[in-house]
């Protein structure tokens, strides 16, 4: 599993003209799966972002979690995270996990993580999306879960 978090004032998800979600202060997380994911794993990667220190406190330093501000989570899936770019000029996802078992995995994700009390807005899993994110920092992090 693959995630690249920013951090963002606002942010909104646009599909066919229409918002299907949108949040204030909190993590964009683009999200990809591949062989082997599961669900003991979407847990371990959903604890690490949101007990991430990187909200600034009181003196500007990244000493704050999601969870301490209160932050809200747009998620998207998003396969292209697997893309592998070594032969050629197009790339290839074979290392992203087959549909059927990716959209299961992001929607237990996205159920897991409004368990724990946050406010989680998504993506349509396979759609074609136009996401504006209002990164703040920038702050950017790619967490992968080989590294956990």
């Amino acid at each position: 599993m693959r995630v690249v978090l920013q951090r963002s004032k606002y942010s909104k998800v646009t599909i066919d003209g229409k918002i299907n979600g949108e949040i204030d202060k909190g993590l964009v997380i683009l999200v990809g799966f591949t062989t082997g994911d599961d669900e003991r794993i979407v847990d371990k990667m959903i604890d690490k972002i949101i007990n991430l220190r990187i909200f600034e406190d009181e003196n500007g330093l990244m000493n704050k979690s999601l969870i301490d501000e209160n932050g809200e989570i747009l998620n998207i899936s998003q396969f292209t995270l697997y893309a592998n770019t070594k032969k050629g000029r197009r790339p290839s996802f074979t290392y992203a996990l087959n549909p059927d078992e990716a959209k299961k995995l992001y929607e237990y994700m996205n159920e897991a993580i409004s368990k724990k009390g946050i406010k989680t807005a998504t993506g349509i899993f396979g759609a074609d999306m136009k996401v504006e994110i209002y990164n703040d920092g920038p702050v950017t992090i790619v967490i992968d879960s080989n590294e956990l």
